[in-house]
């Protein structure tokens, strides 16, 4: 006969959770490299949470499974970057483990309605049911499924100025967490690719970031360079599921610094 879990020790409380509820500060970065050595690599800093993203990256199902499994072992909460708002597609990374998902390019209430019901089940969502790792292969459903309504999480990108055109709405949606802003995105459906201190671009991150504090959700920003100084004016602005930082380019940046100094002594 299989043993069976204890359903209090299934899965423990989701911190990030908590965090965003409150809109406590956080720190993440973005896994690009699909090997499950890299969360145990990055781990000791002492990231709250890590993103494996399959929007720009080479990773896939396959190689989505063992991140995922690192990542928690780590003692790390584990979310995934879908590459489009597909629900099939979140709801297989659901079912591998994630803890949340972040959606990209979300333009109305109805699409970040959407991304909420790809991840939990009826009667609170649309979740397709299947038995596979997220509820131990079917034997702790049922408190997969009480986990799913608590702790799961849903973040949506802000990447068009559409969707700052119908922010109120999009943050009206029951069960979303947080919102994450995508600069580049963003300037560029204003006709200015990453020209941020545009004031049309100065805008509509200001209008975000009142959006933010009105519906007190919190706002998210990815800081993709390895220099810290970028992610605290970005703290300082009010962003608090903060970004920092991406596999590729701190190993980058380590070896370049590493190497320069090396020769320059």
């Amino acid at each position: 006969m299989c043993r069976q879990p204890h359903p209090q020790l299934f899965r423990k409380k989701n911190p990030l959770k908590q965090a965003l509820s409150k809109n406590r500060q956080t720190y993440g970065s973005w896994v690009t490299l699909a090997h499950p050595l890299i969360p145990e690599i990055l781990a000791p800093a002492g990231f709250d949470w890590l993103v494996v993203d399959m929007e720009h990256s080479s990773i896939g199902l396959p190689e989505l499974l063992p991140l995922i499994i690192s990542i928690e072992a780590n003692d790390i909460v584990p979310l995934v970057r879908v590459g489009e708002k597909n629900p099939n597609l979140i709801k297989r990374v659901m079912d591998a483990g994630a803890y949340g998902v972040i959606v990209p390019d979300v333009r109305t209430g109805q699409e970040a309605k959407g991304a909420v019901n790809a991840v939990r089940y009826p009667p609170q969502g649309t979740r397709g049911v299947g038995l596979y790792r997220a509820h131990k292969y079917g034997r702790m459903f049922e408190a997969y499924k009480k986990w799913l309504v608590e702790e799961s999480i849903v973040i949506i990108q802000i990447e068009h100025i559409d969707a700052v055109k119908e922010i109120d709405k999009i943050l009206e949606t029951e069960g979303l967490d947080a919102f994450m802003v995508g600069p580049y995105d963003l300037s560029a459906s204003l006709g200015k690719p990453g020209v941020f201190d545009d004031s049309e671009v100065v805008g509509a991150l200001e209008k975000l970031m009142e959006a933010s504090i009105r519906h007190g959700i919190s706002a998210g920003f990815h800081s993709a360079s390895s220099n810290p100084d970028e992610a605290r004016k970005l703290r300082e602005q009010g962003y608090t599921f903060l970004g920092f930082g991406v596999d590729t380019i701190f190993l980058g940046d380590a070896v370049c610094d590493a190497l320069s100094a090396l020769r320059d002594h």
